[in-house]
């Protein structure tokens, strides 16, 4: 009998993914869900046939310079793959897969309900009540902002951006974008979204801007503070996609400073750690932060599930895994 993979799963995935993955392969699960130590990273990636990490599992070149000869797939259980040093992966001959394109929806949705958190002061509202704080209602009391008719800068027009971008002209935003290229001319038009070459320029003009692009060396603060600085006082920052593309310190000083009027984060520079800079500004009601949340459905956990299935599937039965990545796509 031909000997089965050894698949090791760094933490919990759904339980139709990890059945799935024991009828499969000689697969060891993480049951406690907890992130696996260092050590624990080393003599998974020394034993296992397969690695399927997550986002928070950091497998650097010194971690994959301990792979034992066996490990000839990583297959990262998310969309993205900067937790991967990809490059050296694929130097010692380790083929690389990640699940793209199965959070896009979920991903936009979060990104939509955190344009309108900030700008109507849903979280903070919500709390009131519970709080036994409210009087009663009164004409001038917990205003907001209007976001139809505003313009919305999407800063990374893929397929979240896109998706973002649907929902908003939906609510009467003004679509604008910059992206690394323009994006096909029918995508363009049926949007009716405008184009901007300098990022620089966009920010000035914008009265929302959301980050949607992946983060890659070129990205890591994209959004920096001479940025930052250039955004208008009465605009809002939102973030679905990596904390590493703002510089973090710098939008933090400027909405205290008033310069920026708040931020919604769903994603953090230095994850679980969150600044208790940024705590105490949603606690004064000018940031909304939600804990890496954007992708959390059921049916995306498992769809992203089903394609790490497929990818080691792929891979075993000798063929090209249908989300291999290689580092000329980064």
């Amino acid at each position: 009998m031909k000997k089965r993979p050894a698949v090791v799963v760094t933490r919990r995935l759904p339980d139709v993914i990890e059945t799935r993955l024991r009828e499969l392969f000689d697969t060891r699960l993480n049951l406690e869900d907890k992130p696996l130590s260092r050590e624990e990273l080393a003599e998974a990636v020394r034993t296992a046939d397969v690695l399927v990490p997550t986002i928070t599992d950091e497998i650097d070149s010194g971690l994959i310079g301990q792979a034992g000869p066996s490990l000839k797939l990583i297959a990262n259980f998310g969309n993205g793959v900067d937790n991967i040093d990809v490059a050296a992966a694929v130097a010692k001959g380790i083929t690389v897969t990640n699940t793209p394109g199965v959070l896009t929806e979920d991903t936009a949705d979060m990104t939509m309900a955190l344009i309108l958190a900030v700008a109507r002061r849903i979280t903070e509202g919500a709390r009131v009540i519970p709080d036994g704080d409210w009087a009663g209602w009164s004409p001038t009391w917990m205003l907001g902002r209007r976001i139809t008719g505003k313009r919305l800068g999407i800063v990374g027009m893929g397929r979240i951006g896109q998706a973002l971008a649907r929902r908003a002209r939906a609510f009467g935003l003004s679509i604008h974008y910059h992206n690394r290229r323009h994006v096909p001319p029918k995508i363009e038009a049926e949007l009716e979204a405008t184009y901007w070459e300098s990022l620089d320029q966009m920010l000035a003009r914008m009265d929302i801007v959301s980050v949607n692009c992946p983060h890659t060396p070129a990205t890591y603060h994209l959004l920096s503070a001479r940025r930052l600085k250039l955004m208008k006082p009465d605009a809002i920052v939102v973030n679905t996609a990596r904390g590493e593309i703002i510089d973090e310190g710098a939008l933090t000083k400027l909405i205290e400073a008033g310069a920026i009027a708040g931020a919604g984060l769903d994603v953090f520079e230095e994850e679980p750690a969150v600044n208790p800079r940024l705590v105490r500004l949603a606690k004064q009601g000018k940031v909304v932060l939600l804990p890496h949340m954007g992708s959390a459905t059921h049916e995306g956990r498992i769809a992203m599930g089903e394609k790490v299935l497929v990818n080691i599937r792929a891979f075993i039965d000798g063929h090209k895994p249908p989300d291999r990545v290689l580092p000329s796509m980064l």
